[in-house]
């Protein structure tokens, strides 16, 4: 079975979507599926040889990145060829979210030729900073990714808050909640000679506590928050991992360090080198994989209490802070205050680290994962088949009734 994935950007730019799109495609290859990976070239694709699937970059221009942190490619018109093309040479198409212009293009492609598609809706809304963007977003949904959500063959959300926002759709079928997988060979939790180690190697004192947070350097991820809390507590070390229009490097704060090209296990080190995890994004985070990453890795974790609303079994392994924009250092204290009784539970034994990565493993399996979206997209291809046989069959009788009629006459 040929299957085209559309995402917008390839894992080389660090950001959630990426990570499932590219582990996604990396799993279903593996299950001897014929896998393409289609995204713009904007950020670096992955070599053939190491994923085990075919890639294919395709050109597109962003203007939004760089100026407003908003990743949105546009594709040029030698790619809106090549999507046509791969689409047509597809048996059935994976979607990664309804809003970007690359997934848009591919689903009118694949309504028009016929093929069978998969929409995997990771967000709702994201709440920005300039209204305008936000107003703009929300018009999106409404006209563009509640149509296509519509209109889709099968539709999998990929927490229960974007579930919830769009849940008033009329879907073909019943959609689905998948989360995404945890690779738990690689975010484990460390050893003692393992945390001293990954320590020395990021700059981290060793009496020191430290921060980390991981995503894009966007304002929505809740870097204006962070820089507070890095400025109100200078006695700790905080540690960004990511990428955007914000640099962290550049606050001039001697205890901030941000580190720009970790994935994999050399992202998971910085995790294991680090004592809490500190996620404050403003409303619309869907998920927030770094989460279930950094508690594989055995952190506590504070986050933005939006965030639990995503799946509610990660609750008891969460520390939830009210996000109040209007009051920024009072959000900034108040994340402040958790961080402290986070670690204050860490020393006394609340959770252990190998809980957190039990639950982890129990519940958020990559197998798991894939193996659900392996299932809908068999389905999606006999009912393709199907499809084509009813119509090839339809012709024939009716070509077999215009030849009677020829006869008689």
């Amino acid at each position: 079975m040929k299957t085209l994935m559309v995402a917008h950007n390839f894992e080389s730019r660090i950001g959630g979507i990426e990570i499932v799109a590219a582990r996604l495609a990396r799993e279903m290859a593996q299950r001897n599926l014929d896998v393409c990976l289609l995204a713009s070239n904007l950020s670096s694709p992955p070599r053939e040889s190491e994923v085990g699937h075919r890639v294919v970059a395709v050109s597109a221009v962003d203007f939004l990145d760089r100026w407003a942190g908003i990743t949105w490619p546009v594709p040029t018109y030698r790619a809106a060829v090549d999507i046509w093309r791969e689409v047509r040479h597809a048996d059935v198409l994976l979607l990664h979210d309804t809003l970007y212009p690359f997934c848009i293009f591919a689903f009118l492609s694949a309504k028009f030729i016929g093929r069978p598609v998969l929409v995997i809706q990771h967000v709702g809304v994201k709440k920005f900073a300039n209204p305008i963007f936000h107003w703009i977003m929300e018009f999106a949904n409404r006209i563009v990714a509640r149509s296509i959500l519509a209109r889709a063959d099968r539709v999998v959300f990929g927490s229960d808050i974007p579930a919830a926002y769009f849940g008033g759709v009329r879907f073909p079928a019943p959609p689905f909640v998948i989360y995404p997988g945890v690779d738990t060979d690689v975010f484990t939790p460390p050893s003692p000679e393992r945390k001293a180690a990954a320590r020395r190697r990021f700059g981290l004192e060793a009496q020191r506590p430290s921060a980390l947070f991981v995503g894009r350097f966007v304002k929505h991820k809740g870097l204006d928050t962070l820089a507070r809390m890095a400025r109100l507590r200078p006695d700790i070390l905080w540690a960004f991992a990511g990428q955007g229009n914000l640099d962290p490097g550049a606050w001039g704060l001697p205890n901030v360090l941000a580190f720009s090209d970790l994935r994999g296990p050399s992202l998971a080190l910085l995790y294991q080198a680090s004592d809490v995890f500190v996620m404050p994004s403003s409303t619309g985070e869907s998920f927030a994989l770094s989460i279930q990453e950094a508690l594989a890795c055995g952190l506590p974790v504070v986050c933005s209490a939006h965030i639990v609303d995503a799946d509610k079994k990660r609750a008891p392994f969460l520390s939830s802070v009210p996000l109040d924009e209007a009051k920024p250092e009072a959000t900034a204290a108040a994340f402040c205050t958790a961080v402290d009784q986070a670690l204050e539970d860490e020393a006394q034994g609340t959770h252990s680290a190998s809980e957190r990565f039990q639950f982890i493993s129990n519940h958020y399996s990559w197998k798991a994962c894939a193996d659900q979206y392996y299932e809908i997209m068999l389905s999606l291809s006999d009912y393709y088949l199907q499809r084509k046989a009813s119509r090839a069959g339809l012709l024939l009788n009716n070509a077999k009734a215009r030849r009677s009629k020829i006869d008689v006459s």
